[in-house]
């Protein structure tokens, strides 16, 4: 009896730990929004041996369309129909033979429609800037148990220095006082990869968690109210995303969903799980962009652009992979839902799958009318980026890209800044030489031009030529273009890439404890300081609502006399930019701008706010930069 009576507990004890043994770890994304256009939603679920299981749901209004078993074991993607769903908590029913679980999942009531999320535009000026380097808030997130492991260290140009979300919080009035009307911050979300050699991943481009910002910036609630008050602030926030690749360290890696989830996933095996190329079938890269829409290119070029790693470290994801496709896709919406941003900047844009990249800035245009997608696209050649943007008659397939990178522009005013304007091809003729090419370009106002980046060496190099700087930044912000500053250019931060990239990504003075020098107030800057903020505080001001800028018909002369004139002009008023191009004085003839003079006498000039008079010729001091308002 005693026997009889042990084995039945016994059995059931089993039949206990058989119920509970199922497990759900992870389901992204983690929650979800009704009332999408798109009402389907995939579900990618973790957990020990998922892949078994039967999954049933009776919410009111949701339907399962399909479900995927991939090739590990551990993952399930269920694809369900919100069509009729309401916000509320859903309970999903997990079963595998005996073995059954439930989870509940939050559908949430979205803030606002789609068509009321309006992105960045030409009226906008982006402010481009590091977490890691811009402003340290907190002290309490600098070391974040558990992670792989990693040091802060300011002297380190290639280590975190533990700049953060908070810290960038606590100077919202900073981009104000400057006249900036949006911000761009390099990725925010999780890169728990180890430091290598006196390497990391402060600059955020290696994500190992989708639906994370890293705790070393701060949380994704922290994240909400840094972009609620920027908006508070008139600032609109643009959240960097890398769709082309993630970080080593995310679980995909060592445990792939499917043997496709990665673009040359073998080698990987062959070198067991490590980032160590050597003796493996590793291919990298050729960074060369130019196969993707080259009609001569040959297969072996092609699948070196597109499929090859960009660095060992960074995994390449393949987006002809539905799968993936759909999940990279929704994870730009739920942040767009989540925490309210205002667009989205893709890196290495074309390095992804065309025909799945096109898929996702379709969908978005469909559910965000007016948001916007501005994607990196590092060519010099304006031919080649017209290819990308939306409704390009150049390209073999629609990309629904809105705002493609100008490196032409960039390009060619950072060769003309150390040249002299002649008569043909040199100086200010490289910047009017691009310009003409705009009729390439669908819709050229959406085109984002730059004269440096987080990626380039600073516009002043080692130096200080504030002449040249005013004169880039002068075209920057009245050409036809939505303009893109790099944080501290204002303050003359300079560096180059010769040793390795930290040197263009500098602390911003004062944004640390300890720092001696504040370039955040007036008092804390130099003279030299304060008169570049000053000067280009005045424009960036000026620029704001100004739609002679923003919307005027453009109108460039063929630098004459070594002078370059670019204008504006809507509804009866006219901004000429106007710039010497050489290192002499010169007398700019105003006779040979008549058409765009016209009757006016006088006119401002912005940069410094006193009157020029226009009915006879103009004296300009080498390379003198003049912004006329008339």
């Amino acid at each position: 009896m005693r026997t009889r009576i042990l084995t039945t507990i016994i059995a059931l004890l089993a039949t206990i730990t058989m119920t509970a043994a199922i497990k759900v770890t992870r389901i992204d994304p983690t929650d979800w929004y009704v009332g999408m256009k798109n009402p389907q939603l995939q579900l990618m679920v973790y957990g020990q041996g998922i892949r078994e299981a039967m999954v049933t749901t009776d919410y009111p209004g949701v339907t399962i369309d399909s479900i995927v078993k991939l090739d590990s074991p551990n993952y399930l993607l269920v694809y369900l129909n919100l069509k009729g769903a309401q916000p509320g908590q859903m309970t999903l029913k997990f079963a595998s033979g005996k073995q059954k679980t439930e989870v509940k999942y939050t559908l949430r009531q979205r803030e606002k429609a789609g068509s009321q999320r309006v992105g960045f535009s030409n009226a906008d000026v982006l402010y481009m800037l590091m977490p890691d380097r811009f402003a340290s808030g907190s002290s309490a997130n600098d070391q974040i148990k558990g992670f792989n492991t990693y040091v802060n260290d300011r002297s380190q140009p290639s280590l975190r220095h533990g700049g953060d979300l908070e810290g960038i919080r606590q100077h919202l009035d900073y981009f104000n006082q400057l006249g900036v009307t949006a911000l761009w911050f390099t990725p925010v979300l999780e890169n728990n990869s180890p430091d290598n050699n006196g390497f990391s991943t402060y600059h955020g481009y290696a994500t190992t968690d989708y639906y994370k910002v890293d705790p070393r910036f701060g949380t994704n609630d922290e994240y909400k109210r840094l972009i609620d008050e920027a908006h508070q602030h008139g600032l609109k926030v643009v959240m960097d995303m890398i769709f082309n690749h993630c970080g080593f360290e995310h679980p995909w890696v060592a445990d792939m969903p499917a043997a496709d989830w990665f673009n040359l996933p073998g080698w990987l095996k062959e070198s067991q799980g490590k980032s160590d190329p050597r003796g493996t079938s590793f291919l990298q890269t050729s960074y060369k962009l130019t196969p993707v829409v080259d009609p001569y290119a040959s297969k072996v070029d092609l699948k070196e652009t597109v499929e090859g790693w960009f660095v060992p470290t960074m995994p390449d994801l393949n987006q002809k992979n539905p799968h993936v496709m759909n999940y990279l896709i929704q994870n730009s919406i739920w942040w767009i839902e989540t925490v309210g941003i205002d667009g989205i900047r893709m890196d290495t844009y074309p390095y992804a799958d065309a025909e799945g990249m096109a898929k996702w800035m379709k969908i978005l245009d469909e559910e965000y009318p007016n948001f916007n997608t501005v994607g990196e696209t590092w060519v010099t050649e304006p031919a080649y980026t017209a290819t990308w943007q939306k409704e390009s008659k150049l390209a073999k397939a629609n990309s629904y890209l809105k705002t493609v990178m100008d490196f032409s522009f960039y390009d060619k005013i950072n060769i003309a800044k150390n040249e002299e304007t002649d008569p043909w091809w040199n100086g200010l003729n490289r910047i009017y030489n691009s310009l003409v090419y705009d009729y390439l370009y669908p819709n050229p106002s959406s085109v984002m031009a730059f004269i440096e980046n987080h990626d380039t060496d600073r516009f002043l190099g080692n130096g200080s030529d504030t002449l040249a700087l005013k004169q880039a930044l002068a075209l920057l912000l009245t050409i036809n273009r939505t303009p893109q500053l790099y944080y501290g250019t204002e303050v003359l931060m300079n560096g180059t890439k010769e040793v390795t990239d930290g040197n263009v990504r500098k602390d911003f003075p004062g944004g640390f404890p300890g720092d001696k020098k504040n370039c955040f107030t007036k008092e804390g800057r130099t003279n030299a300081e304060n008169a570049m903020f000053d000067w280009c505080s005045r424009i960036l001001h000026w620029r704001q609502g100004n739609e002679v800028v923003t919307k005027g018909k453009q109108t460039q002369f063929i630098p004459y006399n070594g002078i370059y004139v670019i204008a504006r002009q809507y509804y009866g008023r006219t901004v000429m930019t106007i710039l010497n191009g050489t290192r002499q004085a010169v007398e700019m003839d105003v006779k040979r701008y008549a058409e765009i003079i016209g009757s006016a006498t006088t006119a401002k000039d912005i940069t410094n706010n006193r009157n020029v008079r226009l009915d006879k010729n103009i004296s300009l001091r080498p390379r003198q930069t003049m912004i006329l308002d008339f």
